[in-house]
């Protein structure tokens, strides 16, 4: 943000004070009046967001609202005013003309009628000398914005693949679920196959001649092949394994996806971390230095402050 306005009346740099965006014009009061009004910087955050939200066609590039918006700008902040008294006041003042018709209300007028300024003093106080210091800032400030719409896009995809692995864990976990009880049916059949055969053995092998021989030909005719019941469990065993076999593989590449996603996501949201601790330690840095504009570092710690609340609290963030 320039720390000039154009014009070469005061009226005419007001006018272009009123022209910056809401946000623009927040901070320049605050850098104006930060030794009188430092104290409410927090509120004077609430009403900058506040009029972005109002300020429905423009948004944060928008630079004033329309009647309608203003009072209810106004009646939010529970401010007994109104646009009517504020205009009027400002034309008092000379920062309108007495035949201006505003089409909206910039948030200095607001500004400058709720604190009694004077907006030939507001447009003329130092804005601070560093201007290269403030950009750099800014720009760090722009790079932890990036940081996290990344870390966010990152964390997007990392739970869509997660929820794709989990949907795809429901089949394999299923059929799973069959190969063990086919498994144990097998197990259950072998065991009373395998009953019948010692008992068959052991039978050979005592009592009367008759008996034995009977016992051998009944031990022959269950070691010729396995009985039916048997049979049909293990066909049934191998038709689960191949049931299985068929939903492993997706499960195992979305759930491989998954894990590529949230490490990814991961280590997006430790940049934007490591950026925010970089940006925090340059303002610390520039803060130290006389001729600051006191009111510019509020506002880019506050909104890395804000950058913070979509972190993880693991990497230094904090609670919404």
């Amino acid at each position: 943000m320039s720390n000039k306005l154009e014009g070469s009346t005061d009226q005419e740099r007001f006018s272009s004070l009123c022209q910056k965006t809401h946000k623009e014009q927040v901070v320049w009061f605050l850098n104006a009046y930060w030794a009188e009004h430092q104290n409410d910087a927090s509120k004077l955050w609430d009403w900058c967001h506040k009029a972005v939200e109002l300020d429905l066609q423009n948004h944060e590039n928008g630079n004033g609202l329309d009647e309608l918006n203003a009072h209810r700008l106004l009646e939010h902040f529970d401010e007994t005013m109104t646009v009517r008294e504020m205009r009027e006041s400002l034309r008092s003042t000379g920062a309108i003309s007495a035949s201006a018709r505003p089409k909206v209300d910039p948030i200095t007028h607001v500004l400058v009628f709720k604190y009694k300024a004077d907006w030939k003093e507001l447009i003329n106080r130092t804005q601070g000398d560093n201007r290269e210091e403030m950009e750099e800032a800014q720009r760090m400030l722009d790079s932890v914005v990036a940081a996290f719409k990344e870390a966010e896009a990152r964390a997007q995809e990392a739970r869509q693949r997660e929820a794709e692995a989990r949907e795809a864990e429901a089949p394999f976990k299923a059929a799973q679920e069959e190969v063990e009880a086919a498994l144990a049916e097998v197990h259950r059949e072998e065991a009373e196959y395998n009953g019948k055969i010692d008992d068959c053995k052991a039978r050979s092998e005592s009592g009367g001649v008759v008996s034995r021989n009977k016992a051998k030909n009944e031990l022959a005719q269950l070691l010729a092949e396995d009985p039916l019941p048997l049979r049909k469990a293990k066909i049934t065993l191998e038709a689960a394994q191949k049931r299985a076999e068929k939903a492993r593989a997706p499960f195992e590449a979305k759930t491989k996806a998954a894990v590529e996603a949230r490490t990814a996501a991961d280590a997006a949201a430790q940049e934007a971390a490591d950026q925010v601790a970089a940006a925090e330690a340059y303002l610390d840095e520039v803060r130290s230095r006389p001729g600051q504009p006191y009111g510019s570092l509020w506002w880019i710690d506050r909104e890395l402050h804000e950058q913070k609340k979509y972190l993880p609290e693991s990497k230094g963030g904090i609670r919404r």
